[in-house]
């Protein structure tokens, strides 16, 4: 890899996504704890709900 040179490529045209607002990211939260059951999907949406739970400011 030569570095002596600056990096070249192209941008992509589409637009881009926002990312989640708060009360977005609580929603899936809240949704995710509504799926979450016993079965392997359930507990697995348990998991993630608590992952991303964990990561969201409180207030």
């Amino acid at each position: 890899m030569d570095l002596s040179t600056p990096p070249t490529g192209d941008y992509p045209t589409d637009p881009r996504v926002p990312l989640l607002t708060l009360a977005e990211a609580q929603g899936a939260v809240r949704l995710l704890m509504h799926l979450a059951d016993d079965s392997a999907e359930g507990q697995e949406a348990r998991d993630l709900a608590a992952d991303i739970g964990v990561r969201l400011p409180t207030g």
